[in-house]
C-alpha cells in the first residue's frame, strides 16, 4: 500500500536556463519558450514543468527541455533550488533550476508539448517573464560570469572552429567588460589549450582570420596535472617618463 502522509507535500518543478552566444552582435542569449496555458498564458517563460513521480529531477529537465523546446543533447548543470512561497499560482511548488551552455548555431529548436513558441532572446533585453523566472535567469548569469573566469566553459557557447576575435567578444560579452586584445590573445594561445588550424573564415569582408579549436582533451590532462585556468584582464604597464 502507498505510504499516506500526514502533512501536505509541494509540487515539484524543473526549469532551464539554456544560454547561447550570437557572435554577430556579439550577444549572450537565453532560450525562451511562450506558454500554451495558465497560469501565464502567452507570457515567456524558461523552458520546463513538473517532475513526475517515477523520474530524477535530471532525467525530468532534459525530457522537458526536448518537450518544449525540441533541443536535445544538452549537458544540464544544477544551479539553484528556488522555493519562495507564492512563486507559483497553482500552489506550493519548489523548482529544481538548471543551466547549460550551447553553441546557439548548432540546436535546431521547435515549439512543442505546452510551448506556444520558442525564440532566443538577448539577457539585455528580455520580455516580462512567468512565475520567478527572472529571479533565476539572474541567478544563472551569476554563475557563468563567476565560473568563465576560472573554467574554459566559454567554448561550449563557440563553434568547434572559431577566430580568437569570436572567443575574446565572447568573454568580453560574458564578464561585461572590455579586454585588452594582445594581453587576451598571449593569455589564452600561452595556456595550450587551443588548436592552431589550417584554415581561415570565409565570407568575410576583412582579412580572413585564423581559425582554432579548443582541445579539451589535453585540457584535461592539464587539469590532471595541476593546471589551473584563470582568465584575468591584464592591463598594459604604463610607461613612466624620466624627468631631463
Amino acid at each position: 500500500m502507498p505510504y499516506t502522509y500526514e502533512y501536505p507535500r509541494p509540487a515539484v518543478t524543473v526549469d532551464c536556463v539554456v544560454f547561447g552566444f550570437d557572435a554577430s552582435q556579439p550577444d549572450l542569449m537565453i532560450l525562451l519558450i511562450q506558454r500554451a496555458d495558465p497560469p501565464f498564458k502567452d507570457h515567456w517563460a524558461l523552458p520546463g514543468g513538473f517532475v513526475d513521480i517515477d523520474e530524477t529531477v535530471d532525467t525530468a529537465a532534459k525530457r522537458e527541455l526536448e518537450e518544449e523546446t525540441g533541443m536535445t543533447d544538452v549537458f544540464l548543470e544544477q544551479l539553484y533550488t528556488f522555493g519562495n512561497l507564492n512563486r507559483d499560482p497553482r500552489g506550493r511548488t519548489i523548482s529544481v533550476a538548471y543551466y547549460a551552455l550551447v553553441a546557439q548555431a548548432s540546436k535546431h529548436i521547435q515549439a512543442a508539448s505546452d510551448a506556444k513558441s520558442v525564440q532566443w532572446f538577448s539577457v539585455n533585453d528580455l520580455p516580462p517573464l512567468a512565475f520567478d523566472h527572472q529571479l533565476i535567469v539572474q541567478t544563472g548569469l551569476q554563475r557563468i560570469r563567476g565560473k568563465v573566469s576560472y573554467q574554459p566553459i566559454g567554448f561550449e557557447l563557440l563553434p568547434p572552429k572559431f577566430p580568437l576575435s569570436a572567443l575574446q567578444a565572447l568573454y568580453e560579452t560574458i564578464l561585461n567588460t572590455k579586454l585588452d586584445k594582445r594581453n587576451f590573445r598571449k593569455k589564452i594561445l600561452n595556456m595550450g589549450i587551443l588548436t592552431e588550424l589550417n584554415e581561415f573564415q570565409q565570407d568575410v569582408a576583412h582579412r580572413a582570420a585564423r581559425l582554432y579549436g579548443f582541445d579539451n582533451a589535453k585540457y584535461q590532462e592539464m587539469v590532471e596535472a595541476g593546471f589551473y585556468f584563470e582568465l584575468k584582464e591584464q592591463r598594459p604597464r604604463e610607461t613612466k617618463k624620466m624627468n631631463k
